[in-house]
């Protein structure tokens, strides 16, 4: 948890970011990172590599646009084939509560149910950790979203930059801003929208450093410029 700084200020919200790391202009936003590697079947962790696709970088973009004070810890699981496994998502998680991050952002969809996911969720919301993971907006469930106690975010096309929709379906809870900085549509939906309400969580934090994430979801509800699904015309 963050402590007051001089002149009692509240320091910067620790947000933690389990993805594909970051890029070397945005070093001085990062507290600490480290990278999840399988080798030989064996799971190592070692120094985070640059960013291999460009996934990462974009959510540390977003959330810090969003909160500008955060202070980052990035867990880098994926690798330039953009696929990792349940066991080193789970390693950064548990990284991540270790180094005491308020708030992780999960930018990522695992179709199986494993049990050593499942017990580092578990444990990171037992540390009062805000677990914010994407979601597709309709399809089958995946993980860590559809564990109890995550937040599950997606991309909504109604939510300008610093807007957000309470959508409430079984598919989602709340969505957010669907593109990134660049603007390429053909990457946009549920992961990046899940980084834009990590920073909107984030932003909310700052102000409330104590929240629960019961208050949390409460505020984010009052804050909703849309409520209920995204309608679509045929």
């Amino acid at each position: 948890m963050s402590e007051p700084i001089d002149g009692g200020m509240q320091a910067g919200i620790r947000v933690g970011i389990v993805d594909s790391g970051f890029r070397v202009d945005q070093q001085d936003w990062v507290e600490d990172g480290a990278a999840f590697i399988l080798h030989e079947g064996a799971l190592w962790m070692d120094e985070p590599s640059e960013d291999p696709i460009n996934h990462g970088s974009r959510l540390l973009d977003i959330i810090h646009h969003h909160a500008p004070e955060a202070l980052f810890y990035a867990a880098q699981v994926f690798n330039q084939r953009n696929t990792t496994t349940a066991a080193q998502v789970a390693a950064a998680i548990d990284w991540l509560v270790s180094q005491q991050v308020r708030v992780i952002n999960l930018s990522l969809g695992l179709r199986d149910d494993r049990p050593v996911l499942k017990e580092a969720v578990n444990k990171a919301l037992s540390a009062g950790v805000i677990l914010c993971a994407s979601s597709p907006a309709r399809g089958e469930p995946v993980y860590p979203s559809a564990y109890d106690g995550v937040i599950r975010m997606t991309g909504d096309a109604r939510c300008a930059l610093d807007e957000i929709s309470w959508l409430n379906t079984q598919y989602a809870d709340f969505g957010g801003h669907v593109l990134g900085f660049d603007q390429q549509q053909q990457t946009a939906g549920a992961s990046l929208g899940c980084a834009h309400m990590t920073g909107h969580i984030t932003r909310l934090l700052q102000a409330l450093p104590d929240a629960s994430s019961e208050t949390v979801i409460k505020a984010l509800q009052q804050q909703a410029s849309y409520k209920g699904p995204e309608r679509r015309l045929i």
